[in-house]
């Protein structure tokens, strides 16, 4: 499923949900020291979901303050 801001801008894409979090996959990590990492989302940020999209209650720019994996408190 695609992960989209409240501005629907493209975020990412669900890996799969883990202890209310969104996991993203791979591929949608970024460039530099985020590559190749997974990244974390909170359920709570979630609005909606239709078809095959979730959409955020935020947008994608405020949305984008990840967790990366192996760095959880």
């Amino acid at each position: 499923m695609e992960v989209i801001g409240a501005d629907g801008v493209h975020i990412g894409t669900v890996d799969r949900v883990e202890n209310g979090r969104i996991k993203l996959t791979r591929k949608d990590s970024g460039e530099g020291s985020h590559r190749g990492h997974h990244h974390y989302i909170s359920t709570a940020l979630v609005a909606e979901t239709e078809g095959n999209k979730v959409r955020l209650s935020a947008n994608a720019d405020v949305a984008v303050t990840f967790e990366e994996e192996g760095k959880l408190g």
